[in-house]
């Protein structure tokens, strides 16, 4: 006979919710742990990203943690139960998988970041386009401290800070403060943490306000031209632009523009 589940247990791992403007906010659900990485959030991520990127009335993604922190990063206990490489293999392949969806949907992913921001948990702050945190907020990749150097939270932190900033971080496990993280370019704004929802909001708000198109079609170029070549990024950049421009967006804006007057813009 199964045991009964506790009311922490029914709860969805992941809680959802809309403002109709389109901003929606992807909360993490498990306080008790702070909100670790489990192989089932994982998977609840991956299905709302795969979900979300193709609903066009969805204009912003926000992903927030409940509880004291944002996310600790993985889960060591479900990690430390299962020692076998080809279950560790599939684990950082679902959770590399999420980070790259998260970077090809069309809309812009904030993080709401409060607490702690561990190891994966920092990987996701960094993976996504933007991160509003309240003071008070940590940043560690410090998995170096279990004898576990944090090499997939490596890619992404290494592509937001610098070089040596990043690898003194994931050599040593010492953490940052916000300031610290939003000198070195981890994150966009630091605000009190009364007022992070409201910062929140003011960003996805000046985000909803443009085009869809445009946001959308501008997200793809940035991730893709920053993995190229000068050249083959400017002939990237070029082309795209050339699209944007050529679409109806565009061209009622620079009408506008030209007009003095507000642009119309039907998406």
């Amino acid at each position: 006979m199964n045991a009964p589940q506790s009311p922490a247990q029914l709860e969805p791992l992941l809680l959802e919710s809309r403002t109709p403007a389109g901003m929606v906010t992807l909360t993490l659900n498990r306080p008790a742990q702070f909100n670790s990485l489990s192989e089932e959030m994982l998977a609840a991520l991956q299905s709302a990203f795969d979900r979300l990127g193709a609903d066009a009335a969805a204009r912003v993604i926000v992903i927030a943690g409940a509880g004291k922190a944002f996310c600790a990063g993985h889960d060591l206990k479900q990690m430390k139960a299962n020692p076998r490489q080809a279950y560790y293999e599939k684990l950082f392949a679902d959770c590399a998988k999420l980070m790259l969806t998260i970077q090809r949907v069309p809309q812009p992913v904030i993080a709401r970041v409060h607490g702690v921001a561990t190891a994966a948990g920092c990987q996701l702050v960094a993976t996504c386009d933007l991160a509003v945190v309240a003071e008070g907020a940590k940043f560690g990749v410090n998995g170096i401290d279990v004898g576990l150097f944090c090499s997939s939270p490596s890619v992404a932190l290494a592509r937001n800070v610098g070089r040596k900033q990043a690898f003194e971080m994931l050599v040593t496990g010492e953490f940052i403060d916000a300031a610290t993280a939003r000198q070195r370019g981890l994150v966009n704004r630091v605000v009190p943490a009364d007022q992070l929802d409201a910062e929140v909001e003011r960003l996805a708000q000046a985000i909803i306000a443009k085009p869809r198109l445009a946001i959308g079609m501008g997200k793809g170029l940035f991730y893709r031209q920053l993995e190229m070549g000068v050249e083959a990024a400017y002939q990237l950049a070029g082309h795209t632009m050339a699209c944007n421009m050529i679409d109806d967006v565009a061209q009622e804006g620079v009408a506008a523009f030209m007009e003095k007057r507000k642009p119309n813009w039907a998406a």
